[in-house]
């Protein structure tokens, strides 16, 4: 081997070794809060039936979750405030909060509930 090639060996399995220390405390139950947010929303969108484009979807720019909730109008208040929840909940998550990523993730799932 050369050295070259031990060098990108070490990198890589540096890379690897780290990508788990990332994660926050509450990563996990962040992703699937989000989940589930993300099917509430389109179920939601899905039972009013047809709506007009709006001019991002002419534009041929891809719906996300927060657009969707948007474009519900007040129905979609409920939904953009889980997503809210979810946005601070990364935020606590990032800075090792566990505590307020928890309450946050409670917040969002009491949205679900409604």
């Amino acid at each position: 081997m050369t050295k070259t090639v031990k060098c990108y060996a070490v990198i890589v399995a540096l890379l690897f070794a780290t990508s788990p220390a990332l994660a926050g405390p509450c990563t996990r139950s962040i992703a699937n809060v989000q989940a589930q947010v993300d099917a509430a929303i389109e179920n939601r969108v899905g039972s009013d039936g047809w709506k007009r484009e709006s001019l991002n979807a002419l534009r041929g720019y891809q719906p996300t979750p927060r657009s969707l909730a948007a474009a519900e109008g007040g129905n979609g208040q409920l939904f953009e405030y889980a997503l809210d929840s979810l946005s601070r909940a990364r935020a606590a998550d990032r800075a090792g909060d566990s505590a307020a990523c928890h309450q946050e993730l409670a917040n969002a799932r009491a949205v679900l509930r409604r």
